[in-house]
């Protein structure tokens, strides 16, 4: 490609916000009484706060080109002795600019842009004179293979998520990453890095654990961190200093040939249990690894250039785009429906009806991440007890694996008390309720509360099915009652569902809203509906697969008919770790308001009868051979009426694109984005699917059921 072609790319993309790049000269500090000379360091920086991340798109790749490509000249002609590479506060590099990737029209301009990353990455690897990356922060996909292109790295005890995503947005790490990678920290590492970490929910390393990993070759504390990285420059260019690298590997080696062969297939069955291969890219990303086992680094170039060109025409990609960028990264931050902030009343202490588990997750959550006082109540001391007991236990094992600090231990500690009595409330400003799933159990803890608190305090529920219209008819303020829905574990799921009643004010929901903010908690506003948006989506999903069990189909196929889709987990699996008698009875709330939509299967209730939690047997489940146990089949009884696994993915993907068509008609959310951000954030679903209503327009149910796909040519698809 011609220089001519890299600028026809960029001026493609006039609206990059583009990450300058800024060379300043340094004299090195004397090594042993001599000066190595002139040290170039060059920093990127957009000139905008932190909460804007630096990014690489086509015309800051041309501008960190051009500006190495000067470096090159100077480090020629003497005027350098060494090259330095680092970020603005808190970051090196995000990344790939995905808005400008998602915009890519055609494979040519991607392969362009994949070239011109490339043709950028080999000026800094080629410059003369020994470069040097100083991770100073956030390093991610094209920002730490801006590193891993250098001689030498240092990175920063405080830098965060350092990661090659590419597997988990659709990409490959094509500019590099999957070539030195291996060969720098083994083949095994290298798997764990570009294919275990990103399928598993995007985990990052910190600096000290890439410092461990081999990534970089020395690591120093943030206050000085450049002062102290250069001046370690000085000594590995005064060559009093060689860096050692304990894990790097020679792929011609015979006994690393067979740890790579090793390390890919570790990889392979690694990704077939995430996504049952549903999803292009970890493939790619192995395939990739495999074969530039043998080749030269400009080899393995121009097969990363192909594949990634091939993977940003993929709906896999277009798809994690939406998903990461457009929903969690954007919508998550300022969700459809949500009042003016300035609305929300202060919260500075917080109920919890209830001791159980549910009650005591929440009370943890809202000590440590609020701050302000929690009271939990029982209907007797030593359930109270037994959950204050769960929050400290836990804050506890926080301290134990130094999560947190023995001051913050103890101030949450102090932060939750419990009481017999709900008169502890009176001076509270949010009071939310985590008992039994009754619709009169929860009404009388209302009545209750309300004789109790300010006029100001907000009631909440956290109930998962039921109508809190129906919780706040008998209430004499319901316009102070939400719906305040969290996901099992509290402390991992990311989303809230923000139930709105038909007379909840504006106040109340800003508080939510807030709280949620404060929580660190991704809400969605949701209409008081029949199990709101997750558990409706997921019941079907479920109810559909049962039915398909109870009519004869049998259990290996219905329970693996949907692993086309890539879900976390197979319907019976899920409805084992849910609790068969809490999904039987949502299920039967669902029926309640949908009978000819949402069934309820007697073989279950027959399992729940007999204290059965599981239709496989678990230690099965984990040994990888699923099989129901002879009693669990003693209690069930089939009909003759088998599906195959095709027929039974079919009648899933209509019926959940009935499902969220009728939601969206009912305008339960906003819109459909609101219910993939659900379905991601609240469930798990992969982001490669988009959710869930890019899938359904992709394999045609959307049209099928409702006769138009649910988003718009582009969106999370190529565009029209």
């Amino acid at each position: 490609m011609s220089a001519a072609d890299f600028h026809k790319l960029a001026e493609l993309f006039p609206n990059e916000t583009v990450t300058h790049s800024y060379v300043q000269d340094i004299a090195l500090p004397a090594v042993n009484g001599k000066s190595p000379g002139t040290f170039a360091l060059l920093t990127l920086d957009n000139g905008l706060d932190h909460s804007k991340p630096t990014t690489l798109g086509p015309n800051t790749l041309i501008e960190l080109g051009t500006a190495l490509e000067g470096l090159r000249d100077r480090a020629a002609r003497g005027e350098i002795a060494g090259v330095g590479v680092t970020g603005k506060p808190y970051f090196l590099v995000a990344g790939a600019d995905l808005s400008t990737v998602k915009s890519v029209s055609g494979r040519e301009q991607g392969l362009w842009m994949a070239q011109l990353g490339h043709d950028v990455y080999a000026t800094l690897a080629n410059l003369g004179v020994p470069s040097f990356a100083f991770i100073n922060g956030l390093a991610l996909g094209g920002g730490l293979e801006i590193a891993l292109q250098s001689t030498y790295r240092t990175v920063s005890t405080g830098a965060g998520a350092l990661a090659l995503p590419e597997a988990f947005i659709g990409l490959i790490p094509g500019w590099g990453g999957v070539y030195i990678l291996p060969r720098l920290i083994g083949p095994e590492n290298a798997v764990k890095v570009m294919i275990e970490n990103p399928l598993s929910n995007n985990r990052t390393l910190t600096g000290p654990q890439a410092y461990k990993l081999g990534v970089a070759d020395a690591i120093f504390e943030p206050a000085d961190f450049v002062e102290q990285s250069v001046a370690w420059a000085a000594q590995v260019i005064a060559g009093a200093l060689t860096p050692e690298r304990a894990n790097a590997v020679d792929p011609a080696v015979p006994e690393v040939a067979d740890r790579w062969a090793g390390a890919v297939a570790a990889g392979r069955a690694f990704v077939e249990t995430k996504t049952s291969n549903a999803s292009p890219a970890p493939a790619k990303v192995l395939d990739v690894l495999e074969a530039n086992r043998t080749m030269t680094q400009a080899e393995s170039a121009e097969l990363e250039c192909r594949t990634l060109a091939d993977l940003m025409q993929t709906d896999e990609f277009r798809s994690t785009v939406y998903a990461f960028l457009d929903l969690v990264q954007r919508r998550a931050k300022r969700p459809a429906g949500a009042p003016d902030r300035k609305l929300a009343r202060p919260v500075t202490k917080i109920g919890v009806v209830g001791a159980g588990l549910m009650a005591s997750q929440l009370a943890l959550l809202f000590a440590r991440q609020l701050k302000v006082p929690v009271v939990m109540t029982d209907i007797d001391q030593a359930r109270v007890d037994k959950g204050v007991g769960y929050v400290h236990a836990e804050v506890d094992k926080l301290l134990a694996k130094k999560r947190i600090s023995a001051d913050a231990a103890n101030r949450t500690k102090a932060l939750v008390s419990g009481a017999v009595s709900k008169e502890t409330f009176a001076d509270a400003d949010f009071v939310i309720e985590a008992v039994f799933e009754e619709l009169n159990v929860k009404k009388q803890v209302f009545k209750e509360l309300e004789a109790i608190i300010s006029p100001e305090c907000i009631l909440a529920t956290n109930t998962s099915s039921l109508s809190v219209t129906a919780m706040a008819e008998d209430l004499e303020h319901p316009e102070r009652l939400i719906g305040f829905h969290f996901f099992n574990p509290v402390a991992v799921m990311p989303l809230l569902e923000i139930v709105r009643a038909p007379k909840t004010d504006d106040a109340v929901l800003a508080t939510a809203f807030e709280l949620a903010k404060g929580l660190k908690k991704s809400a969605v506003l949701v209409k008081d509906a029949p199990a709101f948006v997750v558990n409706r989506i997921l019941l079907r999903l479920m109810g559909e697969v049962t039915a398909a069990f109870d009519e004869g189909t049998p259990a290996g196929v219905a329970d693996n008919a949907l692993r086309p889709m890539g879900l976390p987990m197979t319907p019976f699996v899920l409805g084992a770790m849910v609790g068969l008698p809490v999904a039987q009875h949502v299920q039967e709330s669902l029926h309640a308001a949908f009978p000819g939509r949402f069934t309820v299967s007697q073989n279950l209730q027959n399992l729940i009868d007999h204290g059965v939690r599981s239709i496989w047997d678990p230690a099965s489940v984990t040994a990888g051979t699923p099989t129901i146990p002879a009693e669990t089949q003693a209690l069930m009884s089939f009909g003759d009426s088998p599906s195959t696994a095709g027929e039974v993915l079919r009648r899933t993907q209509d019926a959940l694109a009935e499902e969220i068509g009728l939601m969206l008609d009912e305008g339960v959310v906003a819109g459909p984005e609101d219910i993939d951000l659900c379905m991601i954030l609240g469930a798990g679903w992969p982001m490669f699917l988009g959710g869930i209503t890019p899938y359904l327009d992709r394999v045609g149910a959307s049209e099928r059921v409702t006769g138009r796909k649910f988003l718009a040519p582009g969106v999370a698809s190529e565009p029209a």
